[in-house]
């Protein structure tokens, strides 16, 4: 079974192969399916911008005669001391130039003043899953914690360094402990649960 994954952020393809390296799934970028599309996530929620980005590469690869399930994801992180910012905005939130440092750094300085207990946030993620039929199923995800001080940690990326859980931060914990508890992989088990049903009826 073949799964594009409608980004070609390596990041986000790297973990989501970690997740289902224990399946038959081949999974591959949309510019390893030949697909070279740019989707404005023009969406006000996760759920929006993960369906607008399957839809048009889904579309796009049956245009070529590939009858591939289609994996789009949108996710972001949301503090509540700012109202749920930067939520669906996350990656823009810094500015549409800024480095994941940039990033991490913003957050750090809206939260200066706020005390701990009062720190705590989120990461959520949906996931839009298209069967080779059209079939359409969301799929929703999330982990929570608390933005720390200071960034801290290697590995990761976005906002890893200054989201606290568990005593670490995401960029303290290497990838296959992230990868186990992370809001990705609590949407994306969901999801691999119909793949693999999918797969097993084949």
């Amino acid at each position: 079974m073949e799964l594009i994954l409608a980004t070609n952020n390596q990041n986000k393809l790297r973990e989501i192969r970690g997740i289902l390296a224990d399946t038959d799934i081949k999974v591959i970028s949309q510019r390893e399916a030949g697909i070279w599309l740019d989707v404005d996530e023009t969406g006000t929620t996760f759920a929006e911008n993960a369906a607008l980005k399957a839809e048009a590469i889904f579309e796009e690869a049956k245009l070529r005669g590939m009858e591939s399930w289609v994996l789009a994801d949108d996710s972001g992180l949301s503090v509540d001391a700012l109202n749920g910012e930067p939520g669906v905005y996350s990656h823009r939130w810094a500015g549409e130039d800024a480095t994941d440092a940039d990033r991490c750094a913003k957050l750090l300085d809206a939260m200066r003043d706020v005390p701990d207990g009062k720190r705590s946030a989120h990461f959520a993620c949906v996931m839009c899953l298209i069967a080779p039929d059209g079939q359409k199923h969301l799929f929703e995800g999330k982990v929570a914690g608390e933005i720390l001080h200071e960034a801290r940690g290697e590995n990761g990326f976005g906002y890893d360094p200054v989201f606290g859980f568990q005593g670490r931060s995401f960029a303290e914990i290497p990838a296959e402990e992230k990868n186990a508890v992370s809001h990705r992989h609590n949407a994306l088990v969901q999801a691999a649960a119909m793949l693999r049903e999918t797969a097993n009826a084949d």
